[in-house]
């Protein structure tokens, strides 16, 4: 029987896995909130789709995981907790560890919580500093404590999500805010750090008892100002205009990014799993970014 990949949640991220994956001759299966529109955006009608959110359980959850060698969840924990281990906790653990090889959980560097901008590795305190950071806290260790690989991810940017839109679209606008820098990880990147961790697995001889956390992140934080003013210059266009951070107008939600300041380090990503990251930097992440845009 082939491998078997189980995504709870085919987002940005894990999309790109699953055809990386499939492309390797795993099977794929996963969930989404609107299976007729998700298979309609997907285009692959030999992927699995099944209906979850955090609301009710997946349906026929035992026939939809039956033979599930490899597992990714990447939905956010609500008010409620997480809902993968709220309604499916127990099925999952039945699982046989020499049957689901590998668990991946995809959490954030937002776990770390305000580090006044000094560096911070996977031995560093997480102390998050908001109700969805924290809840994050308690699914990681949660996760950890099943053997999962957990993968702390930066900022998400690349093709159709990045600065390099938000300039063309004309709504940009350089905040400044002295010192602040931001953690960056181009899609592609978490795509190979995901990919690299499941050939890793497939080395031992049964699921690890004990969790392991990485950071995935590029490793240069760098301001949004300065991000934005290099996709203009890519673009062969002005700068956004500049705004002081106290009179930017954003949502409470977007002014919570701001609030923590530290800088992410990936030594554990390239010494552990061997993963020589392609985009580097955001310069070589909006550089694909816009050979993406030009090329559609």
């Amino acid at each position: 029987m082939p491998p078997r990949l189980f995504c709870f949640g085919l987002g940005y991220s894990a999309t790109r896995l699953a055809a990386r994956m499939a492309a390797q001759g795993f099977e794929i299966a996963g969930t989404t909130r609107d299976v007729a529109a998700k298979r309609a955006s997907l285009q692959q009608p030999g992927w699995a789709l099944h209906r979850f959110d955090a609301d009710a359980p997946l349906e026929h959850a035992e026939q939809a995981l039956a033979g599930t060698t490899h597992l990714l969840h990447s939905i956010m924990p609500g008010p409620d907790g997480d809902p993968v281990l709220r309604w499916h906790a127990a099925l999952i653990d039945a699982l046989p560890r020499s049957q689901l090889r590998w668990i991946g959980y995809l959490s954030t560097t937002g776990v770390y919580g305000d580090h006044g901008g000094a560096w911070v590795n996977e031995h560093s305190p997480r102390r998050p500093s908001k109700p969805r950071t924290q809840r994050r806290l308690v699914a990681e260790d949660a996760w950890l404590e099943r053997g999962a690989r957990v993968f702390r991810l930066a900022g998400i940017y690349g093709p159709g999500r990045s600065a390099i839109e938000r300039v063309l679209a004309g709504t940009a606008t350089r905040v400044i805010k002295p010192g602040k820098v931001f953690n960056r990880i181009h899609v592609d990147d978490i795509t190979r750090v995901l990919a690299a961790s499941i050939e890793r697995s497939t080395h031992e001889a049964q699921r690890p008892t004990k969790g392991r956390a990485y950071n995935v992140s590029d490793g240069h934080p760098a301001s949004s100002a300065d991000v934005l003013a290099h996709a203009a210059a890519l673009l062969g266009v002005e700068p956004p205009p500049a705004v002081a951070f106290e009179a930017a107008n954003m949502s409470a939600m977007a002014r919570s990014f701001w609030q923590d300041d530290v800088r992410v380090a990936n030594d554990r990503l390239q010494a552990e799993l061997g993963v020589e990251l392609r985009y580097p930097d955001y310069r070589a992440g909006l550089e694909a970014c816009l050979r993406s845009a030009t090329a559609r």
